[in-house]
């Protein structure tokens, strides 16, 4: 898909007179970081990935929370936290900063005690 539109944008450029600059800008313009309505799969996907990595970076910068055992599932803003922790004070902390995170409407949390 991607390179359907790189190949459109090509055309229209040759076509036009516009720079592959500006034409990559009208191409873009109108995105928003996270959902909307409307939204392709993939720029859903992409703020699937980009969410998810924010709260991963967010349980990763947390004191006292050890985030390794933890995974992250992230969908149209909803996040799944999934996996285990040492202590269960970890658990509701894991959930707390998760749900501080820009872009998080809702937090699933599945995390278990672990000891690995």
């Amino acid at each position: 898909m991607l390179l359907a539109v790189s190949v459109s944008v090509r055309a229209q450029d040759a076509a036009s007179g516009a720079s592959p600059l500006s034409a990559a800008a009208s191409a873009t313009a109108g995105t928003t970081t996270g959902t909307t309505k409307g939204a392709t799969p993939a720029s859903s996907r992409a703020a699937d990935r980009a969410l998810r990595r924010r709260v991963l970076n967010a349980l990763a910068k947390a004191k006292g929370l050890r985030a390794a055992g933890i995974t992250v599932r992230a969908t149209n803003g909803a996040v799944i936290l999934e996996g285990g922790v040492p202590e269960e004070a970890q658990i509701e902390q894991a959930a707390t900063v998760a749900k501080g995170v820009q872009g998080v409407t809702s937090v699933t949390n599945t995390l278990m005690l672990s000891t690995f």
